[in-house]
């Protein structure tokens, strides 16, 4: 019965972001690439009625790339996404949404004025019930179909160049994997030939903006299906972890008793089914990943290659890559050296900051420790620890921009890897985002991180109260003191008047000044605050 419920409030409430709305995944949509829907609240493409938005042509980068992708016009993400659009909704204010039915990140309200900040806390902070909650809430997603978005199961050639649409639905949960297959997957050049070196989520500058938007849609698709406003996503602090302390039962799941690679059967997690892991297999089909089941979640923490990853990151392994001035660096992919993004992903040593792929720190080490689902790149969002990891990751980012406070020119312009200069759209994500949007601090976006909140600046008059609360009671002395400094000062002036009047042949040129001139301008101020 609840679950029915909650599918009924999924239906009402309104979309969220993510791939390929479904009212535009149609023949008619893609043949006149154009996906500005109507919005409910008026029945309007964009809501143009409401003043919410109208339906413009996208305005794609013309900056130049990077070398790492020599080729143009044989993959559907390239300038996405206008392959499939060229004409989208754009949004007013504070709208959202690829129907602007929707508020930006960091707002809400019926007009989106409303400013929020929700906390995103560690997940060993969580009562029972909050932990308990948000378990059920991951299940929940894995169970119930997206009633906004669908996949695409062919490229845009093999639909026929829109003629023939090649979509299905997929859970909630599994839409979130799909789109970081759909992000990190290889290049097919026809035949069995495929580009590996690609990636628009990964080994680039984009790679945490991307995380950062791909965190924010999956925190709101979890509001939307449970109805519940205040979610946000827990994160786990994995610094100087000796082992892997959310591989329990209690929560993400523990050890399978007999076979090491798989959950315990106490575990929710044990009877999921994972998606788009066999890459292999749809490079030499030439085909992407349907999002049919292909076996469970597999994770064997700690018995990774040790040559390769030999420990969990430490607090000094995050605090040298906190002091990196430098967010991008070099060619700008995974060889770049003093690199503040390269080094939290990993690929950078993380007490040199000098690029070494053979070695994972960070991020990636995160990754080769469980040794399983989360090991491979296309497929990692499998394992729901992907979630508490990545909400970690981004609360580092955070704390770097907090720390070196950059301007938007700081994140690279152009001749970044294909896919993430700061003008480029982010892909897959419809409504369309664009590299340089989340490069600010997350309160602009609306959230927080427990462990990173100042106290709340008190106001002027807070401030000023004790103060004037001690000059009440020490007034009357206040006020004798005043009366006595008074008496004295006539009584001086009056002496330095009479003693002027007796002394007043002697020359000005024998009256000695306080400070000499020469002295004057080398006085200095100092203060010991």
């Amino acid at each position: 019965m609840l679950l029915f419920a909650l599918a009924f409030l999924l239906v009402i409430l309104q979309p969220s972001a993510g791939q390929f709305p479904r009212v535009c995944a149609n023949v008619q949509s893609l043949l006149s690439k154009e996906c500005c829907p109507p919005w409910d609240g008026d029945g309007s493409p964009c809501g143009e009625l409401s003043s919410r938005g109208s339906c413009q042509n996208i305005l794609l980068s013309q900056a130049p790339l990077g070398p790492q992708f020599p080729f143009s016009g044989v993959d559907d993400r390239e300038d996405w996404p206008s392959v499939f659009y060229n004409r989208t909704c754009r949004c007013e204010g504070n709208f959202m949404g690829f129907s602007c039915g929707e508020c930006k990140f960091g707002f809400s309200g019926l007009n989106c004025t409303e400013r929020q900040v929700k906390t995103r806390r560690n997940i060993f902070q969580l009562t029972a019930s909050e932990k308990n909650k948000f378990l059920a809430y991951l299940n929940l997603a894995k169970n119930i179909p997206s009633q906004d978005y669908v996949i695409a199961t062919g490229t845009y050639s093999q639909m026929n160049n829109g003629s023939n649409p090649m979509f299905r639905d997929i859970n909630v949960y599994d839409l979130f994997v799909w789109m970081h297959y759909y992000a990190s997957r290889d290049t097919l050049l026809g035949g069995s030939n495929v580009w590996r070196d690609i990636d628009f989520a990964h080994e680039a500058p984009g790679f945490l903006p991307w995380h950062r938007v791909f965190l924010l849609i999956w925190e709101r698709q979890i509001q939307r299906i449970t109805g519940d406003e205040n979610f946000t996503i827990p994160y786990w602090d994995w610094r100087d972890a000796e082992d892997c302390e959310v591989c329990n039962d209690e929560y993400m799941g523990g050890r399978h008793p007999t076979n090491p690679n798989l959950l315990s059967p106490a575990s929710i997690f044990s009877s999921w089914q994972v998606i788009c892991t066999r890459s292999e297999e749809y490079n030499s089909q030439q085909a992407l990943c349907s999002a049919t089941s292909e076996g469970p979640i597999r994770r064997n923490p700690g018995n990774n290659d040790k040559s390769r990853t030999p420990r969990l990151p430490s607090s000094a392994d995050v605090e040298f890559c906190l002091s990196l001035t430098q967010y991008e660096s070099g060619p700008m992919d995974k060889m770049a050296n003093y690199s503040f993004r390269n080094t939290l992903e990993g690929f950078a040593d993380p007490q040199t900051a000098i690029s070494n792929p053979a070695q994972s720190g960070l991020h990636n080490a995160l990754h080769i420790y469980m040794n399983g689902s989360m090991s491979q790149v296309q497929g990692s969002a499998n394992d729901p620890i992907f979630v508490l990891h990545h909400a970690f990751v981004d609360s580092i980012f955070e704390r770097w921009l907090r720390r070196h406070r950059p301007m938007l020119e700081v994140y690279p312009a152009a001749n970044a890897p294909i896919g993430h200069n700061r003008e480029n759209y982010m892909v897959p994500f419809i409504p369309l985002y664009r590299n340089g949007e989340f490069f600010k601090p997350s309160r602009e976006l609306g959230y927080d991180y427990e462990y990173l909140q100042e106290p709340a600046l008190q106001s002027f008059q807070d401030i000023l109260t004790p103060y004037l609360q001690q000059a009440r009671q020490i007034w009357p002395w206040l006020v004798g003191a005043a009366v006595f400094g008074g008496i004295v000062s006539a009584v001086l002036t009056g002496l330095i008047r009479a003693c002027r009047k007796k002394k007043g042949g002697t020359s000005s040129e024998i009256q000695p000044l306080l400070i000499e001139s020469e002295d004057y301008n080398n006085i200095s101020y100092q203060s010991n605050f």
